[in-house]
């Protein structure tokens, strides 16, 4: 049933492994997608300390993934790359509710039309959550909640939501309930990671193997990256999204350890916004100062 439903063609497929039943799996047709391109586009935007990430999937699917702090850098960076009039995005993903993550997004709710917001479902401690609370239900966005087994699919992408599992949003650190994506691709295999720490590294490692970008976690934390994560993915490029801050990130530790692994290393408040551009031959990389 699974692989019959994935073939469908235009559309965006929510498999929600939790649900035993066919009435519950969500799905919805693409109206907006752009311009069939074959390639696979990841960009890292450059937005001061915080994360976000644009992915193009292959037939034009855009999935935003956090959208920084509230400085209206995201939207900036949106207009670099999205065509001329284009305000619309398919999925606006929230890795889990910290204001350097989702405080972008609430000027990209407001300005955009969104296909629909994925969340974890763990709600934020900040002021700005409210906010973008009142967005969603002011515009009326489709709010779909994932977690550990879940996939989503389009055409021959697919994300596979690798974390949180239910316990992970009890957790007192907001960081637990991140939602994990690795995505796979015929040209690569990429994985998003938010801000886990080394106990949520723990429990997804043995999951992934021979990761060909990775959003480095939590902007480059000594209590990330950790040795046995890093030698089970095996990275060959890592990102590391950080702005000026007062934590220290990223640490020379998580550096070390990322760099002893064989990956090669960028990062945004150096190297500006990246974009990556995969095929089934090759990995190009493009610096967007």
């Amino acid at each position: 049933m699974w692989e019959k439903l994935a073939e469908h063609k235009n559309k965006i497929i929510v498999l929600l492994a939790a649900l035993a039943i066919l009435d519950f799996l969500v799905f919805w047709q693409i109206g907006r997608a752009g311009t069939e391109d074959e390639n696979l586009r990841i960009y890292f935007l450059s937005v001061g300390q915080g994360d976000s990430e644009l992915v193009e999937l292959p037939g034009g699917v855009k999935v935003l993934i956090d959208g920084g702090p509230p400085n209206g850098l995201v939207s900036g960076e949106l207009s670099k790359f999205l065509p001329m009039g284009d305000r619309y995005v398919d999925l606006v993903v929230m890795s889990h509710p910290q204001l350097d993550h989702f405080g972008g997004l609430i000027e990209i709710l407001r300005n955009y039309e969104i296909g629909a917001f994925l969340t974890s479902g763990r709600e934020g401690e900040a002021a700005a959550f409210a906010e973008l609370e009142q967005v969603i239900e002011e515009k009326n966005i489709k709010v779909i909640t994932l977690s550990a087994g879940d996939r989503i699919r389009y055409l021959d992408s697919r994300f596979e939501i690798l974390s949180p599992e239910p316990a992970d949003l009890k957790s007192r650190e907001l960081n637990d309930a991140t939602l994990v994506m690795e995505l796979t691709n015929g040209a690569a295999k990429a994985l998003f990671t938010g801000d886990i720490g080394a106990d949520i590294e723990e429990k997804i490692f043995w999951k992934l193997e021979n990761i060909d970008i990775l959003k480095v976690p939590h902007h480059g934390s000594k209590f990330s990256s950790s040795e046995k994560f890093l030698a089970a993915i095996k990275p060959a490029v890592a990102v590391v999204e950080v702005g000026k801050n007062s934590y220290g990130h990223p640490t020379k530790e998580a550096l070390d350890r990322v760099s002893s692994v064989g990956a090669r290393i960028f990062r945004t408040d150096l190297d500006g916004t990246l974009r990556f551009e995969l095929s089934d031959k090759e990995i190009r990389i493009f610096q967007q100062r």
